[in-house]
């Protein structure tokens, strides 16, 4: 099994043999295997071990196991205890979910601040069928049954073209030892019942089953890429990119076939995972709008507008009297002149007297009005967007520069008509935004 582990390092991670490296090491046949081949292969490797606390002294045992196992090898070692059982009562979800979520989030976290280059986990072939066995009774598309991947972003598993039958074999020629989880024996875990009941029943009906297994495995995930090379197509067709925000054409989206695959696909990346939900929005009335825990999506006219969720600051700005510039949340320069010049959107020209410092910098909120320069009368800011055709995120982004309650400037848009230079006017203030 080194020849071939080698192998396919060298083929596959040449990379690995000038990087550092995290190994995640339960203690368990797997995890010591790998950290055995590595060393072999002379990496530049450090053990990482998860102590979740579940199984009484057993969990401090696989601890001090795998501390042993680092100092036999003369390797680095790292170690965190998790209390696994209040993580997941607190965030509602079970015990395997919870001590899956602890371990990734430390192994990137020490990945980070200790620059490893990768962390390593110990999944195998079979790992990959019993994950496939679990997504297909749960009901899935092609992405679960495509199985782990064998590199995600900084996690690579280098064991997964090798059965759990070559694992043991190579750990017994050798003579390694390693730690026996009594929890694995429990077929109250769903994966349990498949790795002990339903796989060997299985591998019963050929004598290879595990390998065709692997090549079904690979025909799907060649299938999927071919599958997001068009995607990436469609997306590009129907997904228009414009100050800050996406525009999906509603015409365009319901004209793809079958839609609702469609929509699955081109939104899952932004975290919706509902197709019914976004095809309800697309007969929805304008404003209407589903979210993600990442993204938000909204109706608007012909169009679907897609957009990260941002952190908003809806706080008055203060620009004290003699200000000359301000840079944040927007770039406004404030300069006095001599004479008026060629108006346009991004700058105006206001009878400074007229204004009482300090000016307020805020977002639009309900109930704003202002008067509209060169028109008679005042305007609320509600019915002036709809005129200018605003959807709800600009409404949203839009800034007032005022003084008082007065709105001075919609900025960008129009100046208010209170504060125009007329005959009287003895000091000329010039405001611009600067893009």
């Amino acid at each position: 099994m080194f020849a071939k582990f080698e192998a396919h390092i060298n083929t596959n991670f040449p990379f690995l043999n000038q990087a550092s490296l995290l190994i995640a090491c339960s203690g368990g046949l797997d995890s010591v295997v790998l950290a055995h081949l590595c060393h072999h292969l002379g990496f530049d490797m450090t053990l990482g071990h998860c102590n979740f606390k579940l199984r009484d002294g057993e969990s401090d045992g696989d601890q001090t196991f795998v501390e042993t196992l680092s100092k036999d090898l003369g390797l680095g070692y790292r170690t965190r205890t998790f209390d696994t059982q209040e993580y997941a009562e607190n965030h509602r979800g079970s015990i395997q979910m919870a001590a899956r979520k602890l371990r990734y989030q430390w192994f990137l976290e020490l990945a980070q601040t200790e620059e490893f280059d990768y962390v390593l986990t110990a999944h195998h072939a079979d790992d990959a069928l019993e994950t496939f066995i679990i997504n297909l009774s749960r009901g899935t598309g092609i992405d679960g049954l495509t199985g782990i991947p064998v590199q995600n972003g900084h996690i690579i598993r280098p064991l997964l073209p090798f059965a759990r039958r070559e694992i043991q074999e190579f750990a017994e020629a050798n003579k390694l030892e390693w730690r026996e989880d009594s929890s694995n024996a429990d077929t109250k875990y769903l994966r349990n019942k498949i790795r002990k009941e339903i796989i060997p029943e299985l591998k019963t009906l050929h004598p290879t089953f595990l390998e065709n297994f692997g090549t079904t495995q690979a025909n799907l995930q060649q299938q999927k890429a071919l599958g997001d090379i068009y995607i990436q197509k469609v997306k590009s067709a129907v997904f228009e990119e414009k100050e800050g925000r996406t525009y999906i054409k509603l015409s365009s989206l319901q004209s793809l076939q079958p839609l609702e695959a469609h929509l699955y696909e081109l939104f899952k990346p932004y975290g919706f995972t509902d197709w019914k939900n976004i095809q309800a929005l697309l007969a929805a009335e304008s404003g209407k709008e589903i979210h993600s825990k990442t993204h938000r999506l909204l109706k608007d006219r012909e169009h679907l507008l897609l957009s990260e969720h941002l952190e908003r600051d809806d706080g008055n700005y203060v620009i004290p009297e003699g200000t000359s510039t301000l840079g944040d949340p927007i770039a406004l320069c404030m300069e006095t002149v001599d004479q008026l010049q060629d108006g346009h959107k991004l700058a105006i020209y206001v009878d400074n007297e007229k204004l009482n410092y300090p000016l307020i910098l805020r977002n639009w909120k309900k109930g704003d009005y202002f008067y509209p320069f060169g028109m008679q009368g005042k305007k609320k800011l509600s019915k002036f967007f709809k005129d200018e055709k605003m959807d709800v995120f600009s409404k949203e982004d839009q800034w007032l520069l005022c003084s008082g309650d007065d709105v001075v400037w919609v900025v960008g848009k129009r100046a208010d008509d209170r504060f125009k230079v007329d005959a009287n006017t003895r000091q000329i203030l010039k405001i611009s935004l600067l893009v």
